[in-house]
């Protein structure tokens, strides 16, 4: 199971604590502000994409949409998201509860600059009833990101 998976790396990292379990589905932007009585553009949505080998999962804000031009000048790529029946064999985590959290080993994580304008955002955490609190230092070094990339539209003020 996901969630526990994510757990027992938080765990490792004493901060299995962290986690939040909701009683709700938090499976949307929507539903998981609501949840986390937070805006939505806070919760940090994970994107997974087809990748010459394996996949490409962006974290971007819940208020972002991925710009097809700037995805394909960053990664060489036509942005094709993943369909409902290869997110979970390619990434590792079920469709609403999609973290950078004990990801496949073949996933290239990446956290999108529309993030940076929060100290705190709220990724999921493997379920689709789940979620942890992280500030953005927390995020890069969780997620393990290469890097962070410029690759969504819709959320500049």
């Amino acid at each position: 199971m996901a969630l526990e998976k994510v757990k027992a790396y938080f765990r490792t990292q004493g901060m299995e604590e962290r986690v939040i379990e909701f009683q709700a589905s938090s499976a949307t932007v929507e539903l998981a502000a609501m949840a986390l009585c937070c805006a939505p553009e806070r919760i940090a949505k994970s994107l997974s994409f087809y990748a010459e080998e394996g996949a490409i999962l962006i974290v971007v804000a819940g208020d972002a949409k991925v710009d097809n031009q700037k995805f394909k000048e960053q990664f060489n790529l036509k942005a094709k998201m993943l369909k409902a029946e290869d997110v979970e064999p390619l990434i590792g985590h079920g469709i609403g509860g999609v973290c950078p959290f004990g990801v496949n080993e073949k996933v290239h994580v990446y956290l999108d600059i529309s993030l940076k304008r929060f100290d705190m955002v709220y990724p999921a955490a493997g379920s689709s009833n789940s979620a942890i609190a992280l500030d953005l230092e927390a995020l890069e070094v969780h997620s393990k990101a290469l890097s962070w990339v410029d690759v969504c539209k819709n959320w500049q003020n």
